[in-house]
């Protein structure tokens, strides 16, 4: 008997091979009675990043390679030494060891000079240093070695172009390569080892090149976009990108440091390359890098295009720099420093010493005093008075603001010439140290002294490790020349004067001390004991 309302089995599976071979068929893309749906591809609608290709196109043109050929003998690179920071002849382990780079290593483990450690981002981009020499025997002329290989730009459609100093500094011939390849030969207008900066000159007459311009750097900001670009390992044309990581940076490479610190990879031969904006103006100037390896980890360091214009110009005009000199040692003014002086805030420069015939001596300044504005304007610290100094040029009339003896004055002094008027000053002779005395102990801060045999000053014959004294440095064998600005020659002398600090409601006292090699600085102690 057959069941009418139910399909048979031979029917079910006739309709499923059906079925199944109409799939097949639609897949292979044979048109088909039967359609199969599929899921949509995934689709993100989000802010997209930026794209540097604009800028990139529009300053390739105006960034070269710089080649540099000298006569000199070759220097031996030391490749155990790869710390890639070196800064105008300055090494790393001529940093004090205060400097927080020495800090850093010591806390993280770095390699410190002598082992895997410190070596010049000035040698990065040296070539074959160990290759053979060119002798002149006589026998055959005299051949040019490759000294150096880094990065420029144009400035002017005349052909000037920027570099670091450290690049061409050991150069005889130097050689420009564009971006297509061409190769140009090129003067050495004038360098400047202060800021690391040189302006080389192609000559070509015949045509007009590609240039860019200085940005106003006071705008760039913290995470704002950067564009490196240079010839990493003799590459060229290489192009990076990052962010601003931070700005004022103070790498111990001189007086003027106020770097702009970049995260795009910079690598060797990336020096004297420009860093762009969005705009495709320079903000910076690669100059070094820091870096375990010698290779790039995010760390570098570019030269405020702030800075780079008005050195840039000097030596387009003149060839060199010519710098206002105050002539005076300074250090920076601490919280302690400042509650010892009685003054608010910890800003300002401190005046170790002025140097013998320097402006600043011959107007009046002294040792103690705190610099605290120049024309006006408010001095932030040493590295502040530096820069703002050698920016008025010399032979410039300036007005200087002191705090001395707890009050402010003002001192109107005539600047002197960096690159004429500084000499060093000659170190005299240090005198034996005399024999303790007991009687002339300072308990309360811990030190014990002695009247220098040379009637100037307190000679330290002992000092107690427990005390703040050890901890702020000071050292048997130093010399207290004076105690908050007050020359001493005996314990009763610093008595007097710690006293009066305590009546005046101070709560420290300036130690200056007179150490190794007739080097001053000044320190802060307590006074609340005793």
């Amino acid at each position: 008997m057959r069941n009418i309302g139910r399909p048979s089995l031979k029917t079910v599976l006739k309709a499923t091979t059906v079925a199944g071979l109409a799939a097949v068929m639609l897949s292979s893309g044979i048109p088909a009675h039967i359609t199969q749906s599929f899921a949509a591809p995934v689709s993100v609608t989000a802010p997209q990043a930026p794209s540097f290709a604009d800028v990139v196109s529009a300053v390739s043109p105006a960034v070269v390679s710089v080649r540099v050929q000298s006569d000199a003998q070759p220097v031996s690179d030391d490749s155990g030494n790869n710390f890639s920071f070196n800064f105008g002849g300055r090494g790393f382990d001529q940093l004090p060891d205060d400097h927080p780079l020495k800090r850093f290593f010591r806390e993280f483990g770095g390699q410190m000079p002598g082992g895997p450690g410190a070596q010049g981002d000035r040698n990065q981009d040296r070539a074959d240093r160990n290759g053979p020499r060119n002798r002149d025997n006589g026998n055959r002329p005299h051949r040019l070695r490759p000294a150096a290989q880094g990065s420029g730009f144009f400035i002017s459609e005349d052909g000037y172009v920027v570099t670091n100093n450290h690049v061409v500094s050991d150069g005889s011939a130097y050689t420009v390569v564009l971006n297509d390849g061409t190769e140009l030969e090129a003067k050495l207008v004038g360098k400047d080892s202060r800021t690391d900066l040189a302006v080389l000159k192609v000559d070509a007459t015949s045509r007009k090149f590609t240039y860019v311009n200085f940005a106003d750097d006071s705008k760039v900001r913290v995470g704002d976009w950067v564009v490196a670009v240079g010839n990493p390992f003799g590459l060229g044309g290489t192009v990076t990108a990052g962010i601003v990581s931070a700005r004022g940076r103070d790498i111990g490479s001189g007086p003027y440091d106020d770097y702009i610190q970049v995260d795009a990879a910079v690598n060797r031969g990336n020096s004297g390359g420009p860093t762009f904006n969005l705009s495709g103006e320079v903000v910076g100037i690669n100059t070094a890098i820091f870096s375990p390896s010698g290779g790039n980890v995010g760390i570098a360091f570019a030269i405020p295009s702030s800075t780079a214009k008005d050195v840039v110009a000097n030596l387009m005009k003149d060839g060199k720099v010519d710098r206002g000199w105050l002539g005076v040692q300074i250090q920076p003014v601490t919280q302690d420093i400042a509650d010892s002086l009685g003054l608010k805030e910890a800003s300002g420069a401190l005046v170790v010493a002025p140097q013998e015939g320097s402006p600043g001596q011959k107007a009046g300044i002294k040792e103690g005093d705190v610099i605290t504005a120049v024309n006006g304007q408010p001095i932030k610290d040493a590295r502040d008075l530096a820069k703002r100094v050698a920016a008025f040029g010399p032979n410039t009339k300036v007005e200087v603001d002191l705090w001395r003896d707890g009050k402010a004055q003002k001192i109107p002094v005539t600047l002197g010439n960096l690159q004429s008027d500084e000499a060093a000053a000659a170190t005299p002779k240090q005198p034996d140290a005399p024999a303790p005395s007991s009687d002339k102990a300072l308990a309360s801060l811990g030190i014990t002294v002695a009247p220098a045999e040379d009637g100037s000053g307190l000679s330290v014959t002992d000092v107690d490790p427990d005390s703040e004294a050890a901890a702020r440095g000071l050292k048997t064998g130093e010399k207290i020349v004076s105690v908050n600005n007050r020359k001493v020659t005996s314990a009763a002398d610093v008595g007097k004067v710690l006293e009066q600090a305590r009546k005046d409601g101070r709560t420290r006292a300036l130690f200056q001390v007179a150490g190794e090699n007739n080097t001053s600085r000044f320190v802060a102690l307590p006074i609340n004991e005793g």
